[in-house]
């Protein structure tokens, strides 16, 4: 179990408490590019780490990321107008630039300088791939740019989607590196989803509902080998790559696309949940961009004009009893993403850890928390830099092998872990 104080310190991420300063380390998504799709679109509502943002796209092109209220009467300036180059308020005409500078205000003479002195909190939004990034801590100590191969990939090669998830972003995450539950909550898709079925994998998942863990540590985070009965003295390793803060890598299905999640919080109840697939060497098919467009694999349907999901806690995630009497879904939610969330959103906003029984099957989970908690305590108390920002660590990959029962995955699989451009991921 963990103790309250720790439970608190690791999930409260609001400006001015300890994790919500280490996020603020990193360059985190924001926002999908498509969000903002043309110079001059309406601007964007954005969340992040507890402070209410804008996000808007100048007549230039220019990405801007501020403040959500307009520092005259704080109007939202999602109502305001985006044109010749910054977001005008539509209350008085008080108007910003892309980096929250105020250019206009109509009341005061140009003379007197006023504008000058009126400036919103405001980030940098920059564009990688198919997602627009920010950074909202210490511009002074802004890390180098992203570097993840997902992001980096050829767009044809790429597939971005992001959720809310109504939970705090730790209990997501964790379900994110616990490869103990795929032998039975995902049971089912692993036969009939399209983006994962197929692959010889999926029977060493039928087959040993026991894996047994082995947690090594990697200068980024963690690699997290759940290893299975594979033929006879062989094992089945799928090894999670987690990288700190909230990025982790899904062991990969034969040729499918490699996929992982990034989870982020909006507030300390609420996360939004980024999902993506890549292939490090082909263009994803139409039918596979297809498959994830309509939410197969890691990503989900969703409420129309949303990023809320179609099944949600309102609904009760539109669980089908009778499928799950059938064995087609083993807890009757469709879809590999929704049965992830409903089961995180059903311990509560904040899971009370203090109540946990853990077994050895939750080392990955137990060795993330101490990474999280050393990290945590060292920036707060020494201002120590947190692993993850380095572009090396973020070069990673997930892998899926079976190797001979005396070979350590960590040592035998160190090359296949590592990111490397233009060459197939290891898989079975």
């Amino acid at each position: 179990m963990l103790r309250k104080d720790v439970n608190d310190l690791l999930t409260q991420t609001d400006s001015g408490t300890p994790m919500g300063d280490m996020f603020r380390q990193y360059w985190i998504p924001a926002l999908l590019a498509s969000e903002l799709p043309e110079d001059d679109c309406a601007p964007v509502r954005v969340k992040l780490l507890g402070e209410r943002l804008i996000a808007f796209r100048d007549s230039k092109g220019r990405y801007g990321l501020m403040d959500e209220f307009c520092a005259h009467r704080g109007v939202s300036l999602w109502f305001g107008r985006n044109e010749e180059g910054g977001l005008r308020c539509p209350y008085h005409g008080w108007k910003y630039d892309y980096t929250g500078q105020c250019i206009e205000v109509p009341s005061e003479p140009d003379e007197s300088g006023f504008c000058e002195k009126v400036k919103l909190q405001a980030y940098p939004l920059i564009k990688i791939g198919d997602i627009l990034w920010t950074h909202m801590g210490d511009k002074e100590d802004r890390p180098p740019k992203p570097t993840w191969e997902f992001a980096t990939v050829p767009a044809e090669q790429t597939y971005t989607s992001k959720r809310w998830q109504e939970c705090n972003w730790l209990q997501a995450m964790e379900g994110g590196i616990d490869s103990s539950h795929v032998s039975f909550l995902h049971s089912g898709g692993l036969k009939s989803d399209p983006l994962f079925k197929g692959a010889k994998g999926n029977q060493y998942n039928h087959a040993d509902k026991k894996p047994v863990f082995e947690v090594t540590e990697a200068e980024g985070g963690l690699y997290i080998g759940a290893r299975r009965n594979a033929e006879e003295g062989h094992f089945y390793w799928r090894i999670t790559p987690w990288v700190m803060p909230s990025f982790t890598m899904v062991p990969p299905r034969g040729d499918h696309p490699m996929h992982g999640h990034f989870w982020i919080p909006i507030d300390d109840e609420n996360c939004w949940a980024w999902s993506f697939d890549y292939h490090p060497t082909r263009a994803l098919t139409e039918a596979e961009v297809q498959y994830m467009r309509d939410g197969h694999g890691v990503h989900n349907e969703y409420v129309p004009g949303t990023f809320r999901p179609l099944q949600n806690k309102d609904n009760d995630y539109m669980m089908d009893r009778d499928a799950q009497k059938r064995g087609d879904t083993y807890s009757g939610i469709k879809g590999i993403a929704m049965q992830d969330a409903s089961l995180q959103e059903s311990m509560g906003p904040i899971v009370d850890r203090t109540k946990e029984n853990l077994v050895s099957t939750d080392n990955g989970i137990i060795m993330a928390r101490h990474r999280l908690r050393k990290a945590v305590t060292a920036l707060r108390d020494k201002g120590v830099t947190p692993p993850g920002r380095d572009p090396a660590h973020q070069m990673v990959r997930s892998v899926a092998v079976v190797l001979p029962a005396d070979q350590p995955y960590a040592e035998t699989c160190k090359e296949d872990l590592a990111a490397r451009p233009g060459q197939k991921h290891t898989s079975v």
